[in-house]
């Protein structure tokens, strides 16, 4: 919801970020947007890459997505 408002103020476009197993969520909540509350809305953009992230065990690597989505 917090998109929709973005969107409605004026912001012409969005990011959705997630790495993990956050991405599934992220993919999800980007076609929810799209196909139920703004069907204008068109995707720009998707980056994929790795992030590496460094823990008491060790240095662990973790995949990334950046969904941009634009009023169109």
């Amino acid at each position: 919801m917090a998109c929709v408002t973005l969107i409605h103020a004026g912001t012409e476009e969005v990011t959705f970020k997630a790495r993990g197993r956050a991405i599934a969520r992220a993919i999800d909540a980007v076609e929810l947007l799209r196909r139920t509350f703004m069907e204008d809305l068109e995707v720009k953009g998707i980056q994929i890459g790795t992030e590496e992230v460094t823990r008491p065990e060790g240095k662990r690597n973790f995949s990334t997505i950046e969904i941009t989505l634009k009023r169109g």
